[in-house]
């Protein structure tokens, strides 16, 4: 009986495991979203929608893409860390993943602990931009118009936590000077107001930004990257315009819960890859000024050291400058 028992037990395991074997190969058989931690529209979402696309060709399924805003993206990275590890939710997330544990002192999830990654996807340079009737040609000139009226100047940003935010305030650590912020619900919302005149300054990503400094609808002080970039010929580095080496490159990446299957977070690296490698993929990103990452850091390993080193980065940074969501 007790040899029964036994073999009845492994035979049972044998199945569970032929059973998940089974759906692992089979993965995915219906479609994968993928959630977005900021509005429709931002940069953020443009760049998820560029690779969800060939993602979704490579693995036979297509991408719902779900936009979960509030709280610097932690609202929907607390939602994709509570989801079932099937694969079938994933997280794209920028900077702010390593960020929000300095930021949000209670912050209801760990980084490294409740994701596995899948692969970083590209790193865009910020662009200083400002009201196109600002009283200043030249970053220096409006570093020094700043400097000399702080209390008028006001800054826009897309909320705590958010890419905008983030170089805001590197930038007022930079120049030595507090400057009036003001927060929006949105990089959409926060572009249209400085399109309008409504507010002065912002620091935001060239995905979201290129349109309307080409189109004139904005002035375009710098760049915050080593090199001009091909599609802004005209902008100068921060190191040119006198910034010294003011740099910054917020960088994008895929989640999925912590404990999905090994075998279903390489098929989404893979995917992720070759979509990557897309010439379509590639000179939509250039247009934006950014690029795609290489194929070895669109794997989970370069990923983790990427998250974990970056995370270390900004907690001094941000600690330093007194900033907390909470």
């Amino acid at each position: 009986m007790k040899k029964h028992l036994i073999s009845l037990a492994a035979a049972a395991a044998t199945s569970v495991l032929a059973g998940a074997a089974v759906a692992q190969d089979e993965y995915p058989n219906q479609s994968i979203t993928m959630v977005v931690p900021f509005s429709a529209g931002g940069p953020t979402d443009t760049v998820t929608r560029l690779i969800t696309e060939p993602m979704g060709q490579v693995l036979g399924q297509g991408f719902v893409v779900q936009n979960v805003t509030g709280a610097g993206g932690t609202v929907a990275a607390g939602q994709v860390a509570n989801a079932p590890a099937d694969g079938y939710t994933v997280l794209i997330h920028h900077i702010g993943m390593s960020t929000a544990p300095t930021l949000y002192p209670n912050l209801p999830y760990d980084p490294l602990e409740d994701f596995e990654t899948v692969g970083l996807v590209t790193e865009v340079p910020m662009t200083i931009i400002a009201r196109k009737d600002f009283p200043a040609e030249t970053l220096q000139e409006m570093i020094d118009y700043v400097k000399a009226n702080p209390d008028e100047v006001t800054l826009a940003n897309a909320g705590i936590g958010a890419a905008s935010q983030l170089c805001g305030m590197l930038f007022m650590d930079a120049i030595g000077t507090q400057i009036t912020t003001v927060p929006y619900p949105g990089t959409g919302p926060a572009l249209t107001d400085l399109v309008g005149g409504q507010v002065d300054i912002m620091c935001d990503q060239t995905t979201n930004t290129t349109g309307q400094i080409l189109g004139g609808e904005v002035k375009a002080y710098a760049v915050t990257a080593e090199e001009r970039l091909e599609n802004l010929p005209d902008v100068p580095t921060t190191a040119e315009a006198g910034l010294g080496d003011f740099q910054l490159r917020i960088w994008h990446g895929l989640y999925v819960p912590a404990g999905t299957d090994e075998a279903i977070v390489q098929k989404l690296s893979s995917a992720l890859q070759t979509a990557l490698q897309e010439q379509n993929v590639i000179d939509r990103f250039a247009e934006l000024g950014t690029t795609t990452v290489s194929q070895e850091r669109a794997t989970p390993e370069l990923h983790t050291e990427m998250l974990s080193s970056q995370i270390e980065l900004w907690r001094p940074i941000i600690q330093e400058a007194g900033v907390s969501a909470e």
